[in-house]
């Protein structure tokens, strides 16, 4: 089942707005997706040569001290940290790859749910509304961002496996749907080094865009080979540094809505999660049609 939602500031009074934009949205998705939620959120972004992650901790009593000394003293003399309860916003300057392996060497009880400039994701366990108020992300700033309400149908629920995915440099996916060729394409992508940490169909597909951006593909490239590439049924929502993008399967069994204004875009699994927006009463609404990308950048 499962809910997503997706907003892109056109304007600086929605970019201020945009945290509580989202959670609104997010929460009439409830419904579709009780057992976790999450949300991606560009914003911020580092200075020149940083590298922005956002890491899990198993509980938010985690002893960051020690991770932040330990960074310090290993990685990067200058690292800036802020908790969010079990997740921590780091900025340092450092190997964006290597930084995986020196987290999987020295803690690998904790897990990076994004790195990249400007992106920062949030995912836990629950209603979406009791995880958006954990994070307090109706505070958040930023210029768009994706979100998700899950439904756990192909694994237990975890935080891990909840949306968004992020396989790469900024880029993050949610989807609603389910993959058929998702083992097999994971293998393929392995050996061309994409790291995976579930088992989770949504995060080969984060995995197969990033490898086609690796390859020199723009997002509307990759989603284009995404439609010769990914079998099953499926709506996805993507989000780049600066880009936002929704694609539906050539069949678009599973259910969308997109609406636009002269201050935002919006996608969401159903109307009322776009009705919350201010002047939604007015913007051009319409269902997306299949196999056909839409995307919007700054």
């Amino acid at each position: 089942m499962c809910g997503i939602v997706g907003l892109f500031a056109k304007s600086k009074a929605i970019e201020a707005g945009l945290g509580a934009h989202l959670s609104n949205m997010l929460i009439e998705m409830t419904e579709r997706g009780p057992d976790s939620a999450g949300v991606a959120v560009y914003r911020r972004p580092a200075s020149p040569g940083g590298v922005k992650l956002t890491v899990l901790a198993p509980a938010a009593s985690y002893a960051w001290d020690e991770l932040k000394k330990a960074l310090i003293e290993q990685v990067s003399q200058q690292v800036e940290m802020e908790i969010h309860g079990n997740h921590a916003v780091l900025i340092l300057h450092a190997d964006a790859a290597g930084i995986y392996d020196w987290f999987a060497a020295h803690f690998p009880e904790l897990h990076i749910n994004s790195s990249g400039v400007s992106i920062e994701i949030y995912k836990d366990k629950g209603l979406p509304e009791n995880v958006l108020n954990r994070f307090e992300v109706k505070q958040f700033t930023g210029t768009h961002a994706l979100g998700h309400s899950r439904m756990a149908t192909e694994s237990n629920v975890t935080i891990q496996h909840s949306h968004p995915f992020s396989t790469g440099q900024d880029l993050c996916l949610v989807h609603n749907g389910s993959l058929s060729n998702h083992n097999r394409l994971r293998e393929k992508l392995q050996k061309q080094g994409i790291i995976f940490r579930t088992d989770n169909d949504s995060e080969v597909a984060a995995g197969y865009l990033m490898h086609r951006m690796w390859q020199g593909d723009s997002l509307d490239e990759a989603l284009e080979s995404a439609l010769e590439n990914l079998d099953g049924f499926f709506t996805f929502a993507i989000g780049t540094r600066d880009g936002f993008a929704v694609l539906r399967d050539p069949v678009a069994c599973k259910p969308a809505i997109m609406a636009e204004t002269a201050e935002w875009v919006a996608m969401a699994s159903e109307y009322r999660a776009i009705a919350v927006l201010p002047g939604a009463d007015s913007a051009e609404c319409w269902e997306p049609a299949p196999a056909k990308i839409y995307s919007w950048s700054h």
